[in-house]
């Protein structure tokens, strides 16, 4: 009997009671505004900011509308002009060339590796350039942060990191986001912590957390800042700042400050589920699963692997087949972006030369999202599914080139 997946690959587990509970109390007293609040009222967003500064180690911490604006304000607190050159990862989704785009710069793409990281190598080549480097941990994955800080800091490269996808994740020890200089993470609902929409900004550069609290919107209002600079730091650039609101409001503060006091036990989670598939696609012919570094402590909420130099028909084919018994897989390799996969190539804002090395891995990359959701049965069915469709496929294939 053939078997089948009946699960939803976009179901998130629902908010804690405890967030449900403040997020009614938001409700009923209405002061939703950050800055709307009554006698020595302390608001929900200034208490979250404080809370994941002390989480990830930073002395500054700014909560805002979403991921995307953490990075953009990111650039423009460190000094990214309109027309200068910013370096990226060319495997990435669209809201980081997005930011730099926001900015009026222009992507520069640097390639990937087989572990689905940044290219070092071509970091190096391309390092003198560009003054900042908006590094995305894509998928969760980490390359080698001491040789990638090492580049930058001899060619006097500032680093921003886009830790969308690795929340709770570490690189020996030191938690993702906190060894460049600003660390950029998202709330938006596929994340670790889920408000639908939302992100956060770490520092420990005064003047950089002040830029970009003002760039949020904060008016002269600043001093509510609990997990920002003290007042003075904001006397000489608080009339040359620019308001570009993209607060977060207390609603979803309320929502998620009970997650992430239970961000360590979701991350455990989601490790379990993720071994399990990684375990159950092992040894799979035709199929090469990401090996993960020893230095990286990573919390494996989605997971892919590499169908490498196969036909693109062979491969949709597999996707196809999945999808028939109820697992959902996506292509990063497609020539047309679908939903939220797309190339450096689609994105037409910026002049990019081919990356052949990178088109070859592009054109392998199979991702899934791993929901909370799922039990351990499931990854293990999930896994057998995946397994059961990529073998058929690889087999035949290998019969026909005979």
């Amino acid at each position: 009997m053939t078997e089948v997946f009946k699960g939803s690959f976009t179901q998130q587990e629902p908010i804690p009671e405890a967030g449900i509970q403040a997020a009614m109390a938001v409700l009923q007293h209405g002061r939703l505004h950050r800055y709307n609040t009554v006698a020595d009222e302390v608001s929900e967003t200034a208490l979250l900011e404080q809370e994941f500064a002390a989480l990830v180690g930073a002395k500054y911490c700014l909560a805002v509308a979403s991921g995307g604006y953490a990075m953009a304000t990111a650039l423009r607190a460190v000094g990214v002009q309109s027309g200068d050159l910013v370096l990226s990862n060319a495997f990435t989704l669209a809201p980081v060339p997005g930011a730099i785009a926001a900015v009026g710069a222009k992507p520069l793409f640097v390639g990937v590796t087989s572990a689905l990281t940044i290219d070092l190598d071509d970091l190096e080549a391309k390092a003198a350039q560009a003054d900042v480097l908006l590094l995305s941990h894509m998928r969760g994955h980490i390359c080698d942060m001491d040789r990638l800080m090492a580049i930058c800091e001899a060619a006097g490269v500032s680093v921003i990191e886009d830790c969308a996808h690795t929340m709770g994740a570490a690189w020996n020890g030191v938690p993702s986001g906190r060894l460049g200089t600003v660390g950029c993470y998202s709330c938006q609902t596929y994340k670790h912590v889920n408000s639908g929409e939302g992100g956060f900004f770490v520092t420990d550069n005064a003047e950089i957390a002040a830029r970009a609290i003002m760039l949020s919107g904060s008016y002269m209002l600043y001093e509510r800042h609990l997990a920002g600079p003290p007042k003075e730091v904001f006397d000489k650039i608080r009339y040359e700042t620019p308001n570009i609101s993209g607060r977060m409001d207390n609603l979803r503060a309320a929502i998620l400050r009970p997650q992430l006091a239970d961000l360590a036990t979701q991350c455990a989670r989601w490790n379990e589920r993720y071994f399990c598939l990684e375990e159950g696609l092992g040894g799979t012919p035709g199929l090469q699963v990401i090996e993960r570094p020893a230095q990286e402590t990573i919390v494996g909420s989605s997971i892919q692997f590499l169908l490498l130099d196969w036909d693109p028909d062979d491969l949709t084919d597999v996707i196809a087949r999945c999808a028939a018994r109820g697992v959902e897989l996506k292509w990063f390799g497609g020539a047309e972006p679908v939903g939220f996969t797309s190339r450096y190539d689609s994105w037409r804002y910026a002049d990019t030369p081919a990356l052949p090395d990178t088109d070859r891995l592009l054109a392998g990359i199979v991702d899934m999202r791993v929901p909370l959701t799922f039990s351990l049965e499931d990854c293990a069915l999930i896994a057998r599914i995946i397994r059961s469709e990529v073998s058929s496929v690889f087999q035949s294939r290998s019969t026909a080139a005979e």
